[in-house]
């Protein structure tokens, strides 16, 4: 049972026993920034925090009217100033973990003995039990900050916030700041707290263990509040608790959580983090003052208007992170809208129809959902800011002086490198605003690049005849991009297999020149790259594709085909009608149903490299009776996502593909490249562009030697993405001219390519989209 002290008991007043704390801090503090490293700043930081919690505690103290804290809340007071030490520690490796992990260890251990000292002394006071608590608190919430801070997972600091968030609650809830009866459950999981968070502070458990058991710590918490809230309400009398009420405060705490949201969610994937949230978007402090100050009905249309307007620019931050992460570039407004079409077709294929369906009604709903609900959200809080108009215009005027003078001019920032001040919203609309008018201006470009052709009108008898009568095949590699031949992540997995492939070749008679291209996309959209060096002008998108194909362009099959060469695609993953193939110049197009294909598909890929490739030979090269072939071949086997792939089978043994059925197990679903780690999808990946590089070099080498003087060029599409190259990969792409034929060769010597298939890191890029101009120009 609590009782107070009396005065004769006291040991000493309450301030000089509080003076001793900080004199008791300020030593261990001195200690620490010789032997740890914890600068002016952190030591400034714990002192000011010392400060604060002494004047807590005399305030707490002067209200319970006790002159002593007693021995035990010495004790207790002892523990306190090592906890506030522990503040300079936080983040530090090194000798400050090492300071930080000797600290708490004593504190916690100290927490065993002020309890004992209260009971045997009879001292036990209603303040030295808030003191013990509190105190405890405090020093988990540093601790998982340190945790946090040291792991980079911020959901540790849920262990320290529970109590705070509890305690804040209750100030909505009375009821919660009933007392609650003793339990020795709450002890031991209070206990467990802070061992596991010095454990893993100490770093002597592996990452994954040391996790888990913060997790199960955390889990463990939970469970104890809830007893905790349980127990409260059940004990209450009366609860003041009116659901109606909580209800209107949880729905607008939504409202905010929100508008907030999408105002400070970040358009690049790199800077997604929980660090965004400690931001102040300027957004809504001025939106805030404006529907406080409007009119009824102005405040309402005002307020319908800017959710609208705001769910918009949510909606577009979604679409710049899903195409900075896949395509190495952000949502285009105008222009990309028609890949909406082709992300459904791709779903359909790979996760099935009724999937495919199900996840575009989704989508859908999700995208009216938040246009509704941001509408719906923005009315609500523009009441509530019309009804609290004074507090609401003299809060948003504070808060827009910090954005301005300690936000914006003084650049304040809480986590290293994200602002506080935050105009995201602005950011966006501003982009948007320049985007629009730059995307219809090449619009223009392009429309004016189709009508004036330099090879347009030529002779078809002059084009290319230094090939006359040779075989040519353009042979895509799926995703294969040059951070995979330089990157120090790919390099050695990729490198061995381009100079075996070079010795393979040069055994076989075949001489290399290499070079690199850079495409007009990243991470996705092959038909793009094709068109592009097909066709001799940047098409970055579907809207560019479409004006490509209803024109008269002059592509590079078109003029084989025209100065009579026999024209022929192999595009194993083409399902359905292609119009656009009679554009381009194919006369023949084996599409995947063509192949004869009888073995199962592998992920994404419909069959394997070799087989397509082998495909290829029997229906188009080894034909008998044909004339010259510019043969295009796609291959896919290096298309996300990236596992199974099969080996490499003997070539006579392949026939019609049912062979590979062993090797199908492990089919991935397009969604693991969302889920795998970067190292675990990087590894899958270069197994697959390993494959794919075999096989086609391989395929070269096993040529006969009478073969036409065979000209093959191998290239790459695009590099494979921000999930496996990582942010800023660029665009550019190996090329390369192999064949038998010096002469072929010495006609691009001044091309300045490499020798073999590895172009130097430092060689300089060609826009694909010149490919065709220079290819023309060397061989007509």
């Amino acid at each position: 049972m609590l009782r107070r002290t009396s005065g004769t008991a006291a040991t000493a007043p309450v301030a000089l026993q509080v003076a001793a704390g900080a004199v008791l801090l300020t030593a261990v503090l001195a200690v620490l920034v010789p032997t740890t490293g914890a600068g002016a700043l952190r030591v400034t930081g714990a002192a000011v925090v010392g400060v604060v919690a002494a004047a807590l505690l005399l305030r707490a103290a002067r209200r319970a009217g006790e002159r002593t804290l007693g021995p035990a809340g010495v004790v207790t007071l002892a523990r306190g100033a090592l906890a506030v030490a522990v503040v300079a520690l936080v983040g530090l490796d090194g000798a400050g973990t090492v300071a930080l992990v000797a600290l708490t260890a004593v504190a916690l251990a100290l927490d065993g003995v002020d309890g004992p000292v209260a009971r045997r002394t009879g001292t036990v006071t209603a303040l030295g039990a808030r003191f013990d608590m509190e105190t405890d608190a405090f020093l988990l919430m540093v601790l998982s900050v340190h945790v946090a801070a040291t792991t980079g997972h911020w959901w540790v600091t849920a262990l320290g916030l529970l109590r705070y968030a509890f305690v804040a609650a209750g100030r909505a809830a009375p009821w919660l700041r009933g007392e609650l009866p003793p339990r020795y459950s709450a002890k031991v999981v209070a206990a467990l707290q802070g061992i596991v968070l010095v454990v893993t502070a100490a770093g002597v458990l592996p990452d994954a263990v040391a996790l888990t058991a913060v997790g199960v710590a955390l889990a463990a918490l939970a469970w104890s509040f809830g007893v905790s809230v349980v127990q409260l309400w059940r004990a209450a009398d009366r609860h003041p608790f009116h659901a109606r009420r909580a209800g209107a405060a949880l729905l607008t705490t939504l409202c905010l959580a929100l508008v907030g949201g999408i105002l400070v969610l970040p358009a690049d994937p790199a800077a997604l983090g929980p660090a965004g949230l400690l931001r102040l978007p300027i957004e809504a402090v001025l939106g805030a003052a404006v529907l406080a100050l409007l009119p009824g009905r102005a405040r309402r249309v005002a307020a319908a208007l800017a959710g609208t307007l705001l769910a918009a620019l949510g909606l577009l931050k979604l679409a710049d992170i899903g195409f900075l992460t896949f395509q190495g570039r952000r949502f285009d407004a105008v222009s990309d809208w028609s890949l909406l079409g082709n992300a459904h077709e791709f779903l359909r294929g790979t996760a099935g129809a009724a999937a495919g369906t199900a996840v575009a009604v989704l989508a859908a709903v999700v995208a009216v959902g938040l246009v509704v609900a941001t509408a719906a959200a923005a009315a609500r809080l523009g009441r509530l800011a019309a009804r609290h108009r004074r507090a609401t215009v003299g809060t948003a005027a504070l808060l827009a002086a910090a954005w301005l003078l300690v936000g914006t001019l003084a650049d304040a920032r809480i986590v290293p490198g994200v602002p506080v001040a935050a105009a995201d919203g602005v950011a966006e609309a501003a982009h948007r605003a320049q985007q629009v008018p730059r995307t219809l201006a090449e619009r223009r470009e392009l429309t004016e690049s189709l009508a004036r052709d330099a090879w347009a009108g030529r002779p078809p008898e002059s084009l290319l005849t230094a090939l006359d009568g040779t075989d040519v095949v353009i042979v895509f590699v799926e995703s294969y991009g040059r951070n995979a031949q330089h990157a120090p992540e790919m390099a050695p997995r990729i490198r061995p297999v381009l100079a075996g492939a070079d010795a393979r070749l040069a055994a076989a008679g075949y001489g290399a020149r290499s070079g690199v291209l850079t495409a007009p996309i990243n991470g996705g959209g092959s038909w793009l790259a094709h068109a592009t060096l097909f066709s001799g002008l940047s098409i970055a998108d579907q809207g560019a594709h479409d004006r490509l194909t209803a024109s008269d362009r002059l592509t590079l099959p078109r003029a084989f085909r025209d100065a009579g060469w026999e024209t022929a695609v192999v595009t194993p993953a083409t399902t359905r009608e292609w119009p656009e193939a009679a554009f381009f110049g194919h006369q023949r197009v084996h599409a995947g149903a063509d192949l004869g294909y009888a073995g199962p598909p592998f992920s994404w890929s419909p069959m394997p490299d070799q087989y397509t490739l082998d495909a290829f030979s029997r229906l188009e090269l080894d034909r008998p009776g044909r004339g010259p072939l510019l043969g295009t071949v796609v291959l896919t086997s290096s298309h996300a996502p990236w596992s199974p792939v099969p080996p490499l089978l003997d070539p006579a043994g392949i026939g019609d593909g049912a062979v590979y059925g062993p090797y199908a197990d492990g089919q991935q679903a397009y969604d693991t490249i969302f889920s795998l780690d970067r190292a675990t999808l990087r590894a899958d990946y270069l197994t697959s562009l390993e494959y794919a590089l075999r096989s086609a070099t391989g395929w070269v080498a096993d040529r006969p030697e009478g073969d036409r003087d065979l000209v093959v060029l191998m290239l790459g599409d695009h590099e494979p993405g921000a999930t496996v190259s990582g942010p800023g990969a660029g665009s550019d792409v190996p090329v390369s001219v192999i064949t038998r034929d010096t002469e072929v060769l010495d006609r691009i010597d001044d091309w300045g390519w490499t020798p073999g298939l590895l172009p130097p890191p430092d060689a300089p890029p060609w826009p694909m989209a010149g490919f065709r101009d220079r290819f023309l120009a060397a061989f007509s």
